[in-house]
């Protein structure tokens, strides 16, 4: 027998759904503009206020971002390999750390657990961190991006909550087989950890897919920037109006505003792309991995 849904609920569900629609619309809407926006001339963009479809339909811009030289093509690879080993860094180093502080009765459990927890608290800075990849030698090198930001403290605990939270029992069962532990970690502990694992996925490789500071600040050779800092510079070199032009035929320097629409749309598209592979196990990670401790 169908539950006989009250007026209250009824309202309360229409006015909760129209409210979401209205926003999921408000964060949409900006990036259809852009989508338009970037494949549209600019003498069509100086008519209208906001498009959601192209006006005047072009790949002029795109054509110049990526084809005017090289550098794009190299550093948009450059960005999927650091994205791609960053991930893979990043969830080896902290599942290996996490996996034995997930039990408490390992020799120097509360001293390692000391320090994670001091490094949520305090941090050393930019400048000792600078001067400590110095004097390893991992200047205007990848190792300088990918070994100081390895594990992350914060990430640290979620994984260990989450691994808690396996039963023990199963463990004990593998041993009795003759399991060690590695064997454990690899056949049993990874494969239940699904969720927290596809969750980090996605957070790991968006955060290395946007990441741009520290290039800048410990990678001097341009070769090895990502598409990040050259989209950045390519913006910066780009400084006319829309309206400056108008009247340059084919081979004109797009306007400032043209490259910022196409330099978002290529920096967001990637990550677009893979969320939607991963998103069925984002809330659920998060929850498993913050519940239990």
């Amino acid at each position: 027998m169908r539950k006989k849904v009250s007026i209250g609920s009824f309202t309360f569900n229409v006015v909760n759904m129209g409210l979401l629609l209205i926003m999921s619309l408000l964060c949409l809407l900006p990036f259809l503009f852009v989508l338009a926006a970037s494949f549209s001339s600019p003498e069509e963009l100086t008519k209208y206020s906001f498009i959601l479809w192209p006006k005047g339909f072009t790949l002029n811009s795109y054509k110049y971002v990526l084809f005017s030289t090289n550098t794009v093509a190299k550093s948009l690879i450059v960005s999927v390999v650091m994205t791609i080993a960053g991930t893979v860094i990043n969830l080896a180093f902290t599942s290996l750390m996490a996996y034995p502080l997930s039990h408490s009765n390992i020799f120097g459990y509360k001293f390692f657990m000391r320090l994670v927890t001091i490094t949520l608290v305090f941090g050393g800075g930019m400048i000792p961190t600078y001067l400590i990849i110095s004097a390893y030698g991992m200047l205007n090198s990848y190792s300088s991006i990918l070994i100081p930001g390895a594990v992350s403290a914060f990430t640290l605990m979620v994984f260990i909550s989450f691994f808690r939270s396996i039963p023990s029992e199963l463990e004990e069962a593998a041993k009795i087989d003759g399991c060690n532990d590695f064997m454990i970690f690899l056949k049993i502990v990874l494969p239940l950890s699904t969720p927290l694992l596809a969750t980090f996925v996605l957070l790991f490789a968006v955060g290395h897919w946007n990441e741009w500071f520290n290039y800048i600040l410990y990678i001097n050779d341009g070769s090895k920037w990502p598409v990040q800092v050259v989209l950045r510079n390519i913006l910066a070199s780009s400084n006319s109006s829309i309206g400056d032009s108008l009247m340059m035929g084919e081979d004109y320097t797009p306007p400032q505003d043209v490259v910022r629409y196409c330099v978002i749309v290529i920096a967001t598209v990637p990550i677009l792309i893979v969320y939607p592979f991963l998103q069925k196990y984002f809330t659920k990670g998060i929850m498993l991995g913050s519940v239990k401790g």
